[in-house]
């Protein structure tokens, strides 16, 4: 019997933070225990536009950018819920 979709299937997402470049930007989320320092986003061709690709399994995640030191919500994606600090994150549903 063949299965339409593995259990437990990761799926690649990629994040886009669209700033200045120079900036230092990290993503940072429920998926790696909120760590400010463990995936840099890259902007590859210096243009502004930051980069960072992480395989996921299916769910639901809240996520920011860390840039310059301040965090920032992804100004792409309208989903977000009110946080324990009192303001926001972005909300990503992977399927």
């Amino acid at each position: 019997m063949a299965r339409s979709k593995k259990l437990n299937a990761k799926r690649r997402v990629q994040f886009v933070y669209h700033g200045t470049a120079g900036q230092e930007v990290f993503l940072s989320g429920e998926f790696n225990a909120w760590a400010t320092d463990q995936k840099p986003m890259l902007d590859k061709l210096g243009n502004g536009q930051f980069v960072a690709t992480c395989v996921l399994p299916a769910g639901e995640y809240q996520y920011k950018f860390l840039v310059d030191g301040l965090w920032v919500l992804d100004s792409s994606n309208p989903n977000f819920v009110i946080n324990e600090f009192g303001s926001h994150n972005s909300v990503l549903k992977v399927e």
